[in-house]
């Protein structure tokens, strides 16, 4: 994993700084280079990812980068991605206030959620009101939060997650 920190006159705004984490799942090999050149761009500094083949989409790659830089980072980091059809990503951003995080596949499209200062998904008064809105029955409320937590996301990547998991268990049983 590698770790990304802002350089140059324009990171001299960073009275809010928050941690970041991108984790491409899955992106085709023509995009990578793109990828790279639109994160540089992000956050004003020179990267190479480090990309390994994704088994769960063959003839895919991921690649994970930590990074530190400016409240909204996050946000723009997806926005740029999300236009490529065929990723899988998430990104998010973190403080002690809390921050976003974005999921997106090609099936689902994005989705953001606020989160904590412990990274769990935060629902806000206009969103309960909204889940309301849609219907009074269990039923209705139940899909309404589900889609506001983003439990599709959640499914549709648990997989592509399980092989991060799954090669740093085996990385320490060696």
């Amino acid at each position: 994993m590698q770790e990304i920190h802002p350089s140059g006159a324009n990171r001299d705004r960073l009275k809010e700084s928050v941690a970041g984490l991108l984790v491409i799942h899955s992106a085709p090999n023509a995009l990578r280079p793109h990828i790279e050149w639109g994160l540089q761009s992000i956050l004003g500094t020179w990267l190479t990812l480090q990309w390994r083949d994704q088994p769960c989409a063959p003839g895919t790659y991921r690649a994970t980068v930590e990074f530190r830089d400016v409240r909204g980072s996050a946000a723009k980091i997806a926005s740029a991605l999300r236009g490529w059809h065929y990723l899988r990503f998430e990104v998010r951003e973190e403080s002690e206030l809390g921050g976003e995080f974005y999921r997106s596949t090609p099936e689902l499209g994005i989705h953001r959620a606020s989160i904590d200062g412990l990274g769990n998904i935060v629902l806000t008064e206009h969103q309960i009101m909204d889940a309301l809105a849609k219907g009074f029955d269990d039923l209705s409320i139940r899909d309404a939060i589900d889609e506001i937590l983003g439990n599709q996301w959640e499914r549709e990547l648990a997989p592509f997650r399980e092989v991060e998991i799954d090669q740093i268990i085996q990385l320490r049983a060696i």
